[in-house]
């Protein structure tokens, strides 16, 4: 049943931008009202690109032959049918880098930005109201779009004034990865091994940052990816961020614990999951050791599976789905970038001032 949003009093979490179903918040929702109308509790922002989720570029490129054009169409043609960028497929979306256009006046004193500010949204685009006129430009190596658009910032959402020292290329890739770091800051402990799957993506470097800081001399972490030969599993190893890199495809959990169990007999005390595929979460629990926690930052998670497995296997863990916010998250993603120079070279390098990939 489609709603009718025109008589609609403005909603803090952004209800009045639901077209359907009715009742439904713009998260799930199927469609939103995307109209560049700044409501009094709203901030419209011009957009400059989206990065969309690596799960969910993932699966798009698949579908379309690894395509730019086509790419570019689907996901214009996506954001036209529902009113934001929200993948049917893997239920995720991204965030974007845009200029604030217009803060509605009953967000004007506590906004804390002003029209033409530069700003990073750090609430997925699943439930942001966006309109892409155009796909300038596709990145295939990082699943950025440069396009010209709107998006719509409900007085719930949040996000983050670009800073001064980080180009917004670099910006766009850790931000879009901020809740990764946040967590791992709050649940890794002194004296833990900390493995993390997925270890040579953005969140997964950024993770095992954090896990160094955390886990102390007395602690350990365990990187887990296919191969050591990658550009960043090679800096993780160089530069003392792993104690010890596995290598195995988490789709493959057996294999994965064969790999793991003869660097750490123990098993982790927390295992953080950064990979972008499915299928990933029994080997997740597997290498946890019973009262351990595993952290599902993974957009791949099912719920069904890794409760399920868990059950399955007698495994009594903590499992956490990976909320991409945390306070401060985003302060603490720039923190360890600016306290880390080798990570932080490498996404200069890979993200560039461009925002696109270096060749």
């Amino acid at each position: 049943m489609k709603a009718d949003v025109t008589s609609r009093r403005p909603c803090r979490l952004g209800s009045h931008r639901v077209i359907e179903p009715a009742g439904a918040l713009p998260q799930n929702a199927w469609k939103l009202d995307a109209r560049p109308i700044a409501y009094d509790n709203e901030i419209l922002c011009d957009v400059d690109a989206i990065n969309i989720d690596s799960a969910s570029f993932l699966q798009i490129a698949a579908t379309c032959g690894h395509d730019a054009k086509r790419i570019a169409e689907h996901i214009h043609a996506l954001v036209a049918l529902r009113g934001k960028q929200h993948n049917p497929a893997t239920g995720s979306g991204g965030m974007f880098v845009g200029r604030v256009r217009e803060v509605g006046a009953a967000l004007r004193d506590g906004a804390g930005v002003v029209a033409g500010d530069r700003i990073a949204s750090l609430a997925s685009l699943t439930l942001t109201p966006l309109r892409v006129d155009k796909v300038l430009h596709v990145d295939m190596a990082t699943g950025r779009l440069a396009i010209r658009g709107t998006a719509i910032l409900f007085e719930s959402c949040l996000y983050a004034k670009l800073p001064d020292d980080v180009s917004d290329g670099v910006a766009l890739a850790v931000l879009d990865v901020a809740g990764s770091p946040a967590q791992v800051r709050r649940l890794a402990k002194p004296g833990f091994t900390v493995a993390i799957l997925g270890v040579d993506g953005k969140s997964g470097m950024l993770a095992a940052a954090q896990a160094r800081e955390r886990v102390g001399a007395t602690g350990r972490v365990i990187g887990i990816a296919p191969t050591p030969s990658t550009h960043a599993a090679r800096l993780l190893l160089d530069q003392g961020y792993l104690d010890a890199f596995v290598a195995a495809d988490a789709r493959d959990p057996l294999a994965v614990v064969d790999a793991f169990t003869p660097v750490a007999p123990e098993l982790a005390d927390l295992t953080v999951n950064c990979v972008n595929v499915p299928g990933t979460e029994s080997a997740s629990i597997l290498c946890t050791k019973d009262e351990g926690t595993v952290y599902f930052f993974s957009m791949c998670t099912s719920f069904t599976a890794a409760a399920l497995g868990a059950e399955g296997m007698g495994k009594d863990v903590t499992m956490i789905v990976g909320n991409g916010y945390a306070k401060g998250h985003a302060a603490i993603a720039f923190e360890t970038l600016r306290n880390h120079p080798a990570i932080g070279a490498y996404f200069t390098e890979k993200y560039g001032p461009s925002g696109y990939v270096r060749t």
